[in-house]
């Protein structure tokens, strides 16, 4: 057989050691270990469990037989693996990759490629389906609380059928994920607001969305959205690695609808995290002043940024208004000129306001301003469409889409 791109299969993995490990039939596990055993790539990019389940660490592999390490789902795992591609390995310029990416990871992956600080044909993306991912100290505390249960005897976590499940080897306990979210628990506040749940902008996307039947559990739902992408998976089955096949055609209904459902509700949660902010930029800059008015300038919203990649910050130049180790702007200046840099690409990944000391909802600022400038330009971050970002490859208004 010969994968295409657009084809979508049922697959799982033929080693039975990756299957027990992995999860869903070990197939992005086992892709990984193909590609770097075959010299494919020199190394593969994911996230591994460190100390425990709630703490999620970006690893870079070069040993194929490492590469089990990875397998299964971390959904404490908050990280966004752009930046570690772009600070720690210099944009892939001397070295191929392949990463296992969630939708906002890829999204970030795409921004960075498009202003040439990752490299593109260097890179392999095999995106995961992702309904969301959790803060790993307020879940620890909602597990204890709400749950019942101690943390450390939590072995999985699955949102599944509208409910946050919690497995422990006595069984499994689960919550209505809408119900938690209205009590200010559950997933990120950015995760909820996210309009991609499959990313489509990867080479591949994964999940078990959709796999039904005597496969359901066993199996990955997979669909090819590059040619990239369908050259990977053709390699893997010529060399009987995994073995696919064709969806059900219910099957694929079903994960239509998980996905529109999700999406429903990502639409309504930003109905409400924008009402009240339907004026300009400054306005909704009115709209947080207090909040920005906590702001100790850490600066850790910019260092925790994937877009925001300046080596020679404009906050830290020497100039009229500040020097360095003396006087520094007042916060909404701050916080209004870093925008200016690089909110035309925000992906609301969340990493801004999952390091701010202050706690203040500088994601949810900068998703309310991104929309703002998608309603003019049109212009979607975190995909390959050819078109122009609008503050920095700034054009006549009349040159975008409607």
């Amino acid at each position: 057989m010969a994968v295409k791109n657009s084809d979508m299969y049922y697959a799982y993995s033929n080693n039975e050691g990756i299957k027990e490990k992995g999860e869903y039939g070990g197939v992005v596990t086992t892709i990984m270990k193909h590609l770097l055993e075959n010299n494919v790539v020199d190394g593969i990019v994911a996230v591994k469990e460190g100390f425990d389940l709630y703490d999620a660490i970006p690893c870079l592999i070069t040993d194929p037989e490492e590469v089990i390490k990875t397998a299964g789902s971390i959904h404490c795992g908050t990280v966004n693996l752009a930046s570690f591609i772009y600070k720690y390995l210099d944009g892939c310029r001397d070295m191929k990759i392949a990463v296992t990416c969630k939708p906002c990871d890829a999204m970030s992956i795409r921004e960075l490629m498009k202003k040439g600080k990752i490299i593109e044909d260097n890179v392999i993306m095999i995106g995961v389906n992702c309904g969301g991912t959790l803060p790993p100290v307020p879940t620890m505390q909602m597990i204890r609380d709400v749950y019942e249960l101690d943390p450390s005897d939590v072995i999985k976590e699955e949102i599944a059928k509208g409910k946050l499940i919690m497995e422990t080897e006595e069984g499994e306990k689960g919550f209505g994920i809408e119900d938690l979210e209205e009590d200010g628990m559950g997933r990120r506040e950015n995760c909820q607001r996210c309009d991609l749940k499959i990313p489509s902008n990867a080479d591949l996307a994964l999940g078990n969305w959709g796999v039904i039947g005597p496969l359901a559990g066993k199996a990955t739902f997979v669909e090819v959205f590059s040619d990239k992408g369908a050259d990977v998976l053709n390699q893997v089955v010529e060399a009987e690695l995994i073995t696919v096949e064709e969806p059900i055609e219910k099957g694929i209904a079903i994960r239509d609808k998980i996905n529109n459902f999700m999406l429903s509700a990502s639409a309504k949660k930003k109905e409400e995290d924008y009402a009240g902010t339907s004026g300009d930029i400054i306005e909704v800059f009115k709209e947080y002043e207090d909040e920005f008015s906590k702001c100790m300038k850490c600066y850790g919203c910019r260092e925790a940024c994937p877009l925001c990649f300046c080596e020679d910050c404009c906050l830290e130049a020497e100039g009229p208004e500040w020097v360095p180790g003396g006087y520094t702007p007042a916060a909404p200046f701050f916080h209004l000129t870093r925008m200016v840099h690089m909110v035309d690409s925000c992906t609301n990944c969340g990493q801004c306001t999952e390091v701010c000391p202050c706690e203040i909802p500088v994601a949810k600022v900068w998703s309310t301003v991104n929309n703002k400038i998608r309603d003019v330009y049109g212009y979607i971050p975190g995909f390959d469409n050819g078109e122009p970002i609008p503050l920095t490859e700034h054009k006549p208004k009349n040159n975008w889409k409607k």
